[in-house]
């Protein structure tokens, strides 16, 4: 699948910059999420028992690495059904050629979503019965008796639903409403907190809305600037007025982000039994993923305070920037983000 077409010949300096700015983005996004999650699985495996059989490397580093593809695909579905609401209904003539690309697009994405959800329960499955190929009566029992299973399962629905509702789109254009497409694609989300670490706690509840918040504000932010960057930045015009409304959708969500992942990352910790706090977050793996998601956040700083307080007022005054360049990194770090957080669900807490 083809973002972006190749410059042509006669492409100017700018055009070529921004055409080599997109391919960057899209490879360093997988690439840091994959060199994330494997990094943050081997740092936090279990080690073997003796008697015990172990899932074979297949399983064990092919899991998270499907695992983390949800959460790409499904942040890019989130991204390419929100930017119709970034560009605006007034102008047609401008935002339809972008939207008739981005809509294809999103579809296309649904199905992988979908499509890995539905690998990862065979992975988890097969985790959970070493040394046997799964069949499809153990992918059955894994599903009914586990609510990570489940939890994947309603994923998987969402994205077909999302798939469906975004063919609707393709063919009838935004007459098909953007509010429809954007709630179907983050109810999608919900689950997806599920498949991770559980609390048996009174706090259960608030930790789990905390989580749900947390996952949806990543979502929107990453999901959002990532659609903005492929179809958006070729055109000041439109660039020019839908930046500014993705940076104050941005501001929020890095708060709601900043603020649950650390809710649900500490209490999380300190509601497991054996785990003191404060010197389990230096003494444990769970603890250094979740410091290093916190050290990633950190970076993600200064470089939305550039676009946002630097750059954003020469894009409003249609003048040309690197603001291409500087998603660049900022998407790489993300992308490393979400690779530790996969790595975190799966890590033992104590």
């Amino acid at each position: 699948m083809t973002l972006t077409a190749d410059p042509p010949a006669e492409a100017s300096p700018d055009v070529r910059r921004l055409a080599t700015a997109r391919r960057l983005i899209v490879f360093g996004l997988i690439s840091s999420t994959v060199v994330a999650v494997l990094i943050g699985s081997a740092f936090t495996g279990e080690e073997p028992a003796p008697g015990i059989p172990m899932p074979g490397p297949f399983v064990v580093y092919g899991l998270p690495v499907v695992r983390a593809m949800i959460d790409l695909a499904a942040v890019a579905v989130v991204g390419l059904t929100v930017l119709p609401k970034l560009l605006g209904f007034g102008d047609p003539s401008r935002t339809e050629p972008v939207m008739s690309r981005v809509r294809p697009l999103a579809v296309s994405l649904a199905w992988v979503w979908a499509l890995c959800a539905l690998v990862t329960i065979v992975f988890q499955a097969a985790e959970l019965n070493p040394g046997q190929v799964p069949s499809i009566g153990t992918v059955v029992d894994y599903v009914s008796s586990v609510g990570a299973g489940q939890g994947l399962l309603f994923s998987t629905a969402c994205a077909l639903a999302s798939a469906g509702i975004g063919l609707l789109a393709v063919r009838f254009g935004e007459s098909v409403p953007a509010e429809l497409r954007i709630v179907i694609a983050l109810f999608g989300l919900l689950p997806i907190p599920v498949t991770g670490h559980a609390v048996d706690s009174v706090w259960h509840d608030p930790i789990m809305i905390s989580m749900e918040l947390h996952v949806l504000g990543a979502a929107l932010w990453t999901g959002g600037l990532l659609a903005v960057m492929l179809f958006v930045t070729a055109d000041r015009e439109l660039l020019a007025t839908t930046l500014p409304k993705f940076s104050r959708l941005a501001t929020l969500c890095l708060v709601v982000v900043s603020l649950s992942g650390l809710i649900s990352g500490l209490s999380t910790m300190a509601l497991t039994p054996g785990v003191e706090l404060p010197g389990a977050i230096v003494t444990t793996g769970y603890g250094w993923l979740l410091v290093a998601k916190v050290v990633f956040t950190l970076m993600l700083l200064p470089i939305a305070a550039h676009i946002r307080y630097r750059l954003l007022p020469r894009v409003e005054r249609r003048e040309g920037t690197a603001v291409a360049m500087w998603a660049v990194a900022e998407l790489v770090i993300m992308g490393a983000a979400y690779g530790v957080a996969v790595a975190l669900t799966r890590a033992p807490v104590g």
